[in-house]
């Protein structure tokens, strides 16, 4: 049974899941770096924020932030034509610069607005953000390969995030560290279609996404002034890498390896059924994680229940559920998983 989507109120964080119909191994590199580059585009376009991100052979997993739209400037002529040069050419631009000025010299205000509304409706929505991206990437590739019909296998997932730093970096790293739960790479900057390696790499669309919600962490820095790439980069590969490191005030940011858990050892305490720390169960497949419906604090999770219950006709009187399988600190989803929910 389909679920109805989750939608939070104001600036909000999703979790988007979707994957090639057939489960088809189509993201080769040309395919990825285009993703990549179309994805940037359309961020740009819409005002939506890629926290991170990781394309896969078959599938994509994005951490998209949204804006709140009561704080989104209304749209004039000289902003949108800033827009469309990110996701357009000259020739596009150009010709919606003279449409505008056609209505401007008209004497009637109403047709500029109708031209301005066609591209309001496309700013600061996850929605339309997420259809451009995939109809645009969807004709392309099947343009390039002769190709006609559906790429995608449904609708794509979404998991509303709490925007806190717990849930926001453990569903980061959950993103980050697919290609290790897949055994592709040994090192995940290594995997150059992920957030953090392109991170790491000085790009500073991810390195920004990074920072936004390391950001919120006092114990990371005490301004947003002393929130470098250095600091925020270290701590999240000791957070990725489920590395401890001691340092004191002059260390800042030089990590020390420490040896984790043995992949034997995580999966003898899944096994016997052991509450273990939920970091060590980041390079697995979590379903809470894309099919929770909604991730957060227990606080989080009730009040958007209470909002959306009659909406969604649940007939129970509390939303949140606790995560089994580790000790997830407090963390809630809206949906009970049953059966295999680590993989």
């Amino acid at each position: 049974m389909r679920h109805s989507r989750i939608r939070g109120e104001g600036l909000c964080y999703y979790h988007c899941i979707s994957r090639v119909v057939d489960r088809r191994f189509i993201f080769q590199e040309t395919e990825k770096e285009h993703f990549v580059a179309l994805m940037r585009k359309l961020e740009a376009f819409h005002g939506m924020r890629v926290v991170t991100y990781c394309v896969m052979s078959n599938h994509f997993h994005l951490l998209v932030e949204e804006p709140d739209k009561d704080a989104i400037p209304s749209l004039d002529k000289k902003t949108l034509l800033n827009r469309l040069s990110f996701l357009y050419d000259k020739h596009k631009v150009r010709t919606v610069r003279e449409e505008l000025e056609r209505a401007g010299k008209s004497g009637n205000p109403k047709l500029e607005e109708e031209i301005l509304d066609r591209y309001r409706r496309r700013i600061g929505d996850l929605s339309m953000f997420m259809k451009d991206l995939k109809q645009r990437f969807s004709r392309w590739y099947n343009k390039r390969n002769g190709r006609r019909g559906t790429l995608w296998e449904e609708r794509y997932k979404s998991l509303l995030v709490e925007g806190d730093t717990k849930a926001l970096t453990t569903v980061a790293a959950y993103i980050d560290l697919n290609p290790i739960r897949a055994g592709i790479v040994d090192q995940v900057e290594s995997y150059r279609w992920c957030g953090y390696a392109s991170a790491v790499a000085g790009n500073s669309w991810a390195r920004e996404g990074l920072r936004r919600i390391w950001g919120q962490s006092p114990a990371i820095c005490a301004s947003e002034d002393e929130l470098d790439w250095e600091t925020v980069g270290a701590q999240y590969r000791l957070w990725l890498y489920h590395e401890g490191v001691h340092k004191d005030s002059a260390e800042i940011g030089k990590a020390t390896r420490r040896k984790g858990f043995s992949e034997e050892e995580r999966e003898a305490v899944i096994e016997s059924g052991g509450r273990i720390p939920y970091r060590c169960l980041l390079r697995k497949r979590v379903r809470y994680l894309s099919d929770g419906v909604v991730l957060g604090s227990a606080d989080f999770v009730n009040r958007v229940f209470a909002k959306q219950r009659e909406r969604l006709g649940l007939k129970r009187l509390s939303g949140a559920r606790e995560m089994k399988d580790a000790d997830w600190e407090g963390m809630c989803v809206l949906r009970d998983l049953q059966g295999n929910r680590i993989g």
